[in-house]
């Protein structure tokens, strides 16, 4: 085995695989291959030709290159300009590639030749897979028009099989992938297999290819009959005398004399109908031009409704379709006053703000009827794409327009008025800023020629009643933010939800489920305690949904057990709707020292907070736990700051208190994220309580957010937070000064009950919510209300006033 081992110089291919009795030629550039070649010329001109793995890299090493190759006889070398060199070379025999020195100026591989292919099959073996393999030849002869028929002859009439498939591997087009693997086969009957399988794939390919050239040629054919036959028919007819059926052109010109657009736009349609009256009849581009058309043509080019000019009647609707709402019923009716008086008008454009379920949707279809305008409705949820807006340009495939003309179109008037329901809720993305599109349809002063990319008309949207509904204003973009009028949609109270209820939603719901009056009975007790105990929510749905799960219960009931009416009470709920599913908190039962409750803001309305702290021998850490947000733990170390500046002035803690003692607040329900700053007075309130071990209130909470000097400044969501309050039996709720307005805004029915306290400063809130300490029992600590029985009250506030100026220093806040 050792003598068989040959040292020879090597050429890396790259894309080319040469197979033994193959003489090929090719150009070689890199510096590596023309030292092997030249050094083979020297010799006895043979050199291995191996092929490498991976046709980029330069530099091959023994690990890129395939471990079986062929030893080639250079017969030809010519040098070209450039440094190129074309040589031509014949296989030899195949080897196999075992050692390979890059060292040198040339590649030197050791190889080991393989010999001749071994033959595993018997006579009758080969005779078959002979005749086969013929007839595969034949059969790719007849579908590959362009393979020359003495080359197929040429290759049935070679006798042996491993000649046969040899030349067959050497004569195909194949790739050096393909050889390479019929290189590597050892034995005969791998060597058919795999040329087999690629004569079939080959034959396939050419299959395919017949029959998709087949296929276009007959739609050709068939577009050139169609139109000579037309053009027979035309001239025939002109011959005869006869008039011609109308065409789709005359057909689209008889529409464009209907519509009422300006002489502008019909020109421009005109000059599109005409150029598609010359168009081949069935082309593509014929149907693209004509589904423009037929869209365009479509439109309600300033064909518009009369809108509703009766006040009396438009109130009347808006009362009869919704409970409340008064905010928006006004503005709505305002807008009708004005556009009586001026006889015409810009339509205003209206950004319902509220939590889900609280009507915003609904009130625009009241509106609409109010107003006697069509009514559109436009999702925005989720909207991210710019063309979905203005559409798309209609050179493209499938192309339409955006939702905004698509809207018109469907109202089939050019003053419908149209909701863009869920408008906070649009985005952007590489397609285009959705936001940034809405801006031209809101802005009165560009609406008016609104141009969508696939009419690519003006369109006026001026006519057009826009109302947007949101859920919050904080995800809308400013720009576009300033071009609505925000019209705030609050919770319902109890009140509203129970007016809704028996008014709106019983009746509709038993209408849904084919109830009369007579067969079902829901009494105000069991209305109210579903409204408490069986929903928690901003608005109605979840009620509506408990209403109709009644309805149909009722109904299986009626007709299961025959009866004629069904009553349903506080008492027999149960029954109907399982187990109370919202329990809310109430107030603490007894006061405590550490725990104070807030009032906070949520997507469903108002709840309450307690807020819990202890203090314990420590380094001075202040640890804070139930998912709190970054805001509130600012929140916090703003309170923590004002508790130090005034604990040992006024409540005379200990100097070294807060550099022994850990402070650790929690917020319960730690599985649900909390932010915001309206919880620092809160904060404050139990840390400074757990520090002087003072108790509060079980009956007060309060809102409110502070500052380093203890002001307290104002906060939003008051009516879902006093809701919330007054949901819990809460008796006492502090409220910052600030928002003295928005309570007396609020109706009566939400205070009713309660005592709202308004706060300036936190000394403030904490005489309100600490338990007034007398007698014995009065901790030496409590020094603020000995003070304030003492006559030397100014000394004693300036003396706390110099203490908190020195406790916010920038190096004092630091520690905190």
């Amino acid at each position: 085995m050792e003598d068989k081992k040959m040292i020879l110089p090597a050429i890396a291919l790259r894309g080319l695989t040469v197979l033994p009795q193959m003489t090929i030629n090719f150009d070689i550039i890199r510096g590596k291959s023309i030292s092997a070649v030249e050094k083979a010329m020297v010799g006895d001109q043979k050199v291995l030709l191996v092929t490498q793995m991976k046709t980029e890299e330069m530099n091959p090493d023994i690990e890129d290159l395939f471990h079986v190759g062929t030893i080639g006889f250079v017969k030809q070398l010519v040098k070209m300009p450039g440094g190129m060199v074309r040589v031509t070379v014949e296989g030899l025999e195949k080897a196999e590639l075992l050692e390979l020195d890059c060292g040198g100026s040339s590649l030197t591989a050791t190889v080991e030749p393989l010999g001749a292919i071994e033959d595993d099959l018997n006579v009758m073996e080969k005779e078959a897979m002979l005749r086969i393999v013929r007839e595969k030849l034949e059969e790719y002869g007849k579908l590959n028009q362009t393979a020359g028929k003495d080359f197929l002859l040429t290759l049935t009439s070679i006798a042996g099989l491993e000649e046969l498939l040899h030349q067959i591997a050497v004569q195909f087009p194949w790739d050096y992938e393909a050889r390479q693997k019929i290189l590597e086969c050892t034995f005969l009957s791998a060597m058919y297999e795999t040329v087999l399988q690629l004569l079939l794939t080959e034959t396939e390919v050419y299959r395919i290819k017949k029959d998709f050239q087949t296929k276009v040629k007959a739609a050709i054919d068939k577009n050139q009959k169609d139109y000579i036959l037309r053009e027979q028919m035309r001239v025939i007819r002109e011959e005869l005398g006869e008039d011609s059926p109308i065409s789709d052109a005359d057909e689209l010109k008889k529409q464009l004399k209907g519509i009422k657009a300006d002489k502008e736009i019909k020109d421009r349609i005109l000059k599109e109908i005409n150029r598609f009256k010359g168009m081949p009849s069935g082309s593509q581009d014929a149907n693209v031009l004509r589904t423009y058309l037929e869209t365009v043509l479509e439109l309600p080019w300033n064909k518009m409704t009369k809108d509703n000019t009766d006040l009396k009647y438009a109130e009347k609707v808006l009362e009869e379709d919704h409970y409340g709402l008064e905010q928006v019923k006004e503005r709505v009716l305002e807008y009708l006053a004005v556009r009586i008086l001026t006889k015409k008008g810009s339509s205003p454009i209206l950004c319902l703000v509220g939590p889900p379920g609280t009507g915003k949707t609904s009130i625009a279809r009241s509106v609409a009827r109010a107003l006697g305008k069509k009514y559109v409705r436009i999702s925005l949820g989720g909207v991210h794409d710019e063309a979905e807006i203005r559409g798309h340009r209609k050179t493209y495939v499938g192309a339409m327009p955006g939702r905004i003309v698509e809207g018109i179109k469907h109202a089939g008037v050019s003053n419908p008025l149209m909701l863009l329901d869920e408008i906070d809720k649009v985005s952007r993305d590489y397609k285009g800023d959705t936001s940034s599109a809405l801006l031209e349809v809101l802005d009165s002063e560009q609406n008016i020629h609104f141009r969508d990319h696939y009419v690519e008309l003006p369109i006026n949207l001026s006519e057009v009643l826009f109302i947007a509904t949101a859920n919050t204003t904080q995800t809308i973009p400013g720009p576009l933010l300033d071009r609505m009028e925000v019209i705030e949609v609050n919770s319902y109270t109890e009140n509203e939800k129970f007016h809704i209820g028996k008014n709106y939603l019983i009746r509709k719901q038993m209408e849904k489920n084919g109830l009369t009056k007579s067969q079902l009975t829901i009494t105000n007790p069991a209305l109210e305690k579903i409204i408490h105990n069986y929903t928690r929510e901003a608005g109605v749905r979840n009620l509506e949904r408990r209403i109709g799960d009644i309805c149909r219960k009722a109904a299986r009931e009626l007709l299961e057990m025959e009866k004629k009416s069904i009553r349903i009470t506080d008492k027999n709920l149960e029954k109907y709707l399982g187990r109370e599913k919202v329990l809310f908190d109430d107030a603490n039962e007894e006061d405590q020292i550490g725990i104070v409750r807030g009032l906070a803001w949520t997507s469903v309305g108002g709840d309450t907070l307690q807020i819990e702290v202890n203090v314990m021998p420590g380094k001075g850490n202040l640890q804070m736990t139930g998912q709190l947000g970054d805001v509130m733990k600012e929140s916090a170390q703003t309170a923590l700051t004002w508790v130090r500046s005034v604990a040992f002035v006024k409540y005379a803690v200990p100097e070294d208190y807060f550099e022994t003692h850990d402070i650790h607040i929690h917020i319960p329900e730690g599985a649900v994220p909390k932010d915001g700053p309206s919880a620092g007075i809160t904060m404050a309130a139990a840390m400074l309580s757990a520090v002087t071990e003072r108790l509060v209130s079980a009956k007060t909470a309060m809102t409110g957010e502070i500052t380093l000097r203890g002001h307290v400044l104002m906060i939003g969501g008051l009516k879902e937070k006093l809701l919330a309050a007054r949901m819990a039996h809460i008796e006492k709720v502090l409220v910052p000064e600030r928002n003295r307005p928005d309570v007396e805004e609020l109706s009566k029915e939400i205070t009713k009950g309660m005592e709202i306290v308004y706060v300036k400063e936190m000394e403030e809130v904490i005489r309100e919510a600490f338990v007034p300490v007398s007698g014995l029992n009065a901790p030496e600590t409590a020094l603020e209300d000995i003070q304030a029985e003492t006559a030397d009250e100014p000394a004693a506030r300036a003396t706390a006033e110099a203490a908190a100026a020195v406790s916010v220093h920038p190096k004092r806040k630091g520690k905190s």
